[in-house]
């Protein structure tokens, strides 16, 4: 299936982008770093977020399949440059997961994370250093639940 984004330079090294399916529109802009003025993301930006919605997003499949609570899951990330040639060298991720899950819970959802389609489709040359850690406390509410992503 494929998805229509479409795209027009808005000057000042900004790009509005129109996602077709939903209508949401976006706008990115050049870093500071690269004569830009970091307004908003950046296209390399919104590639490293990528990562960790992806990662989030097919584990949150996962656990609501299987009803496993994964009410609170985040994660957080660093987008670190090369300069020659300019690319996204490293993308250091922590998951931060339902302390509650068992070993084989946990097992399973890092696996389900490390096969996502973003994940899968950097470059290997990217450095990728991706940790989970379970220290997020489900309200028991929650854990009754179809673990909804």
């Amino acid at each position: 299936m494929a998805v229509e984004i479409t795209g027009r330079y808005a000057g000042g090294l900004k790009v509005d982008l129109h996602h077709g399916p939903s209508g949401t529109e976006i706008r990115t802009a050049a870093p500071v770093d690269n004569n830009g003025d970091g307004s908003s993301f950046s296209p390399t930006d919104l590639l490293a977020a990528s990562l960790g919605a992806c990662m989030v997003t097919v584990m949150g499949i996962y656990a609501q399949k299987n009803g496993i609570p994964f009410d609170g899951v985040e994660f957080r990330l660093e987008k670190h440059m090369r300069a020659d040639p300019r690319r996204v060298d490293r993308l250091p991720v922590t998951i931060r997961m339902p302390a509650a899950l068992d070993d084989r819970q946990r097992q399973t959802l890092e696996n389900v994370a490390l096969t996502c389609p973003v994940h899968r489709s950097l470059l290997p040359e990217i450095e990728k250093d991706i940790r989970f850690v379970y220290d997020v406390e489900v309200p028991v509410e929650a854990e009754a639940g179809t673990g909804a992503a």
